[in-house]
């Protein structure tokens, strides 16, 4: 792949860093949209907040990543810093990312849920959109493999290993995204209570993240003696997260409770 996309001197273009950049450009873009589209949330919120919570997703995802590689940044603490070479965790980013969240919530005056059920569908692009700059990168590689769709990084300058053919799991997880992201978008228009978007991407990525991280190649951490990875761990997590708060939800989707509907119909977001 091409994990440099051009260099000019001393100044270097890295392709993680402009795709990455351009996810989270995207991802607000989308948002923005839909705002203006709902009339819920003021634009320049979603703006001003956005900034605040790229910031916060940015470092959070980092500081996962630096964790979960420690002994690497032990003998290389610089390369901390070097984001643009790759290295964020998504589980991270949306943990920092829901923590600012819920502040930005109070200085904004905005309703969270409402937020961040406008936030998922953007989101889930814009993390596509991402997960092409791991592949340029070569970060979050798959294990080495025999079938026709592999791919081997022959650049010196990728994080994969080289000359290995390999399962192309930044593009799994970009699909995976891809996927979620039409089928929010379809439940977008039939929503319940405010919410459903934002816990139904949390869900759904998570069981598909769960499953390409079975094909990953990169050290992953583990947890329960080896059973489970890292991520697949949080996955677990967010899928049981997102199944409670469609269960405390239930009577939205029943309309026994006529109250209940008529409030959830009304703050639909």
């Amino acid at each position: 792949m091409h994990p440099i996309l051009f260099q000019f001197g001393p100044i270097t273009l890295h392709t993680y860093g402009l795709l990455a950049a351009s996810g989270f450009l995207l991802g607000i873009a989308w948002t923005a949209r839909l705002a203006r589209r709902e009339g819920v949330i003021d634009q320049q919120v979603v703006y001003d907040a956005s900034f605040w919570l790229i910031i916060s997703a940015l470092v959070s995802s980092r500081l996962a990543y630096v964790i979960v590689e420690y002994r690497h940044y032990i003998s290389n603490p610089l390369g901390v810093f070097k984001i643009w070479e790759g290295g964020l965790v998504f589980y991270g980013g949306v943990i920092g990312a829901v923590g600012a969240l819920i502040l930005l919530a109070r200085i904004y005056k905005f309703d969270v849920w409402r937020f961040a059920d406008l936030a998922a569908p953007g989101g889930a692009l814009g993390h596509a959109v991402g997960r092409l700059g791991c592949f340029f990168a070569g970060c979050c590689y798959g294990q080495p493999t025999d079938v026709p769709w592999a791919v081997t990084f022959n650049d010196i300058h990728s994080i994969a290993p080289i000359g290995i053919p390999l399962h192309p799991t930044q593009l799994y997880d970009a699909l995976n995204e891809l996927v979620v992201f039409s089928a929010i978008t379809i439940l977008w228009p039939r929503r319940k209570f405010v919410g459903q978007i934002w816990w139904t991407w949390v869900g759904l990525y998570a069981v598909g993240r769960a499953i390409v991280e079975t094909f990953r190649g990169d050290p992953r951490g583990a947890l329960l003696d080896g059973v489970l990875s890292t991520s697949q761990t949080a996955a677990v997590v967010a899928v049981a997260l997102a199944l409670f708060f469609y269960f405390k939800n239930r009577k939205a989707f029943t309309g026994d409770d006529n109250d209940g509907k008529k409030r959830n119909t009304k703050s639909s977001a």
